[in-house]
Parts: C-alpha cells; sequence; structure tokens
C-alpha cells in the first residue's frame, strides 16, 4: 500500500514523524481521512482524536486541541496547539481542563467567547467519551 509523510508537532515536541497509511483528522468542519495522493487542503482542527494508521491493524491515538493541517498529495503536517498521546491521557486530566474551561467561560462575559469556550467544553466532553473514560 502506498504511504506518505506525516509530521505532528505540539508546543513542547513532535509527536511523530514517519510514513503512515493514513490519518483520520478532527477537522472544523468535520472528520477527514487522509491517504496518499490528497489532493492540497489547509484546514483547522477542533479539539478530537487524531488516528494515526500506520500500517493495517497497526496505529497511535493522539487528542489534539485546535491548530491546523497542510495536506498535500505526499505529505502532512500538523501544527496541533495542544497534543496528547492518549496513553499519556487519564480521565483526571480531561476533567482538569474541563473544569478550566469552565472557570474561564465563567469569567468572561464577552458573548462571543463565551460560546467559544461553550464549543471548546463540548468537544472536550466528546473526546473523553471516544477515549472511553
Amino acid at each position: 500500500m502506498a504511504t506518505f509523510q506525516f509530521d505532528l508537532v505540539g508546543p513542547e515536541r513532535i509527536l511523530y514523524s514517519g510514513a503512515v497509511d493514513a490519518v483520520q483528522l478532527p477537522g472544523s468542519e468535520g472528520e477527514m481521512t487522509v491517504l496518499p495522493g490528497h489532493a492540497p487542503v489547509l484546514t483547522t482542527l477542533k479539539t478530537g482524536v487524531l488516528v494515526i494508521t500506520e500500517s493495517p491493524q497497526h496505529g497511535k491515538r493522539v487528542l489534539v486541541r485546535g491548530g491546523f493541517a497542510e495536506i498535500n498529495a505526499t505529505s502532512l503536517t500538523v501544527i496541533a496547539e495542544r497534543a496528547t498521546p492518549i496513553e499519556e491521557l487519564t480521565p483526571e486530566i480531561i476533567d482538569r481542563d474541563i473544569e478550566a474551561a469552565e472557570l474561564q467561560h465563567d469569567a468572561t462575559e464577552d458573548y462571543d467567547k463565551r460560546r467559544e469556550i461553550e464549543g471548546h467544553i463540548a468537544q472536550l466532553r466528546e473526546a473523553k467519551v471516544a477515549l472511553t473514560f
């Protein structure tokens, strides 16, 4: 099967760099799967689980919280605002992030900011369920 280069960069470190079969992204406009030969696209990411398929029946999952993806026929680069491999997550970490967002929500009177934070909280809750915590 054909592969393409995938690089996942978080604020603290490079989380992944190598040849992959496919990557499923939590795009802001909806989930999307990137395969070799994909048309060029630049998209933003929402909070969700990024699924890396290295080979059939073998892959990795990473919780990303915002960022963007640059896709072309031979490569995919994701620059994540925050990214944590699933094996490093616990329910308590996600609960702390939800609590921090709720405090931020309660501290602002800006209607647009409140709606943005509400969306972020909903995405974190969805991610927690998707991770089966």
